[in-house]
């Protein structure tokens, strides 16, 4: 036991003192803000620059009041310079782009024939709306033509808030299943990059000893499972140190945030908003928005959440090193790892493309359930799951699954890596791996 503690305080202590590992630390949570700002920045700043549209209503239908200009777009008349010259005009100056609206007896014929022309590919988002507008009026008149009285339509209208509960009685809202909807994306997302990054950096450090042949040395004083148990464990906690310190900074900005648009930390309980504040939430200022996400937020059970991401993030991290830790033993270089690398990516990705399709969608279907218990997804599956509430039951089986489910698999790459670590100059096979494990 002795040993396996020194080459966990080796493995711990070699990684924490990486500059790159120091400087990531904390600069990783920094760069995630900037380049959010960044993007929020430029997409306002694209937003501020209006996009000057002309239009030719050659049909007679359309009128100003039909193309108000917005913060993004403004239109110009210009049915009386005729299609053709005003094409030629738009060409040579700084318009966007045209919008022609020919002459049809048939609204049907003229919903199909409306064209829009422009020196580039144009936004898409732009063309839905002229489309929206375009379906908008000619539905209108098709009603009048018909007698409809488009005022009583319009006052028939009723917009539909539906209110959310458990059998309960608490109270749930869609900004909760936002939040939680995103929480489960970025822990499952999290914890595909950290199982990738240190448990390729487990592999490259098991053929850094084999290449340097520090390896026969280590091993002589060393059974070959305590090694790999101690690189597994050592990097795990330099994973889990990271964490730690960007949980500290994260609650560092959500208090700075907290503070600055006025939320009440200490008042805050675990529950969701008023019915009266969702009704209202549409019509508050953005602080007041902010303040309803924090208090959604704090809403959660972090507790929870906090405790089961630490235990899968090292159930998944510690099963999935293992096997990257036999596939370092069983290689000379990093190039010939790559052969034995898509059978352990794949249900990584798997779990990640199961979490996105289906748990967003429906967190409580059988696909999501069955993927969740799988232990080689359930680090990432079960956690996009937790948000929308899990009940003990299959959090047991699924943790029991991948406990059992590690060991076995330490066990198994234990055969393979005592065997490996000490294989030099032949390229490995699975018809290798394959013999190693009856040794």
């Amino acid at each position: 036991m002795s040993k396996l503690k020194l080459i966990i305080q080796r493995e711990f202590i070699a990684k924490v003192r990486n500059k790159s590992f120091i400087v990531m630390t904390f600069l990783s949570p920094l760069i995630m803000v900037g380049m959010l700002t960044l993007v929020v920045f430029l997409m306002k700043k694209n937003d501020e620059k209006a996009k000057q549209i002309v239009y030719v209503d050659n049909s007679g239908l359309f009128d100003k009041s039909d193309f108000k200009d917005t913060k993004s777009i403004i239109y110009t008349d210009f049915t009386s310079s005729g299609i053709d010259e005003t094409k030629k005009k738009v060409e040579e100056g700084s318009y966007y782009g045209v919008l022609y609206i020919p002459k049809n007896d048939s609204l049907e014929i003229l919903a199909s024939s409306v064209e829009f022309y422009s020196k580039d590919s144009p936004n898409m988002s732009l063309i839905n709306s002229l489309e929206s507008k375009i379906e908008k009026k000619l539905r209108n008149k098709k009603l009048t033509s018909f007698g409809i009285d488009l005022a009583q339509i319009e006052a028939s209208k009723i917009n539909t808030d539906i209110k959310m509960y458990d059998f309960s009685g608490e109270e749930s809202s869609k900004l909760r299943n936002w939040i939680k909807i995103i929480f489960g994306a970025i822990a499952g997302y999290l914890l595909m990059m950290f199982v990738m990054i240190y448990g390729t950096s487990v592999m490259r450090s098991v053929i850094e000893e084999k290449t340097s042949r520090i390896i026969e040395i280590i091993v002589s004083s060393v059974k070959p499972f305590q090694l790999m148990l101690g690189k597994i464990i050592g990097n795990a906690s330099a994973g889990l140190l990271q964490f730690f310190i960007w949980g500290i900074l994260l609650f560092i900005i959500l208090t700075i945030v907290s503070s600055v648009f006025g939320v009440d930390m200490s008042q805050m309980q675990n529950t969701s908003v008023s019915a009266e504040q969702m009704d209202a939430v549409k019509n508050v200022a953005e602080g007041d928005k902010m303040q309803l996400v924090v208090q959604e937020i704090l809403g959660l059970p972090i507790l929870k959440l906090f405790v089961l991401f630490i235990f899968y993030f090292l159930g998944g991290f510690m099963l999935y090193s293992s096997l990257f830790a036999a596939v370092g033993a069983a290689v000379d270089n990093e190039t010939d790892t790559q052969q034995f690398m898509l059978p352990i990516m794949l249900p990584l990705i798997l779990g990640v493309y199961v979490g996105f399709a289906t748990v967003v969608n429906d967190p409580h279907g059988p696909v999501s359930i069955i993927f969740s218990y799988i232990p080689l997804t359930s680090p990432i599956v079960m956690l996009m799951r937790v948000p929308f509430g899990v009940s003990w039951t299959e959090l047991a089986i699924s943790m029991s699954l991948l406990v059992a489910t590690f060991v076995f698999m330490v066990w198994l790459a234990a055969k393979i890596y005592r065997v490996g670590i000490l294989m030099y100059g032949k390229k490995a096979t699975y018809k290798d791996l394959y013999k190693w494990l009856k040794y």
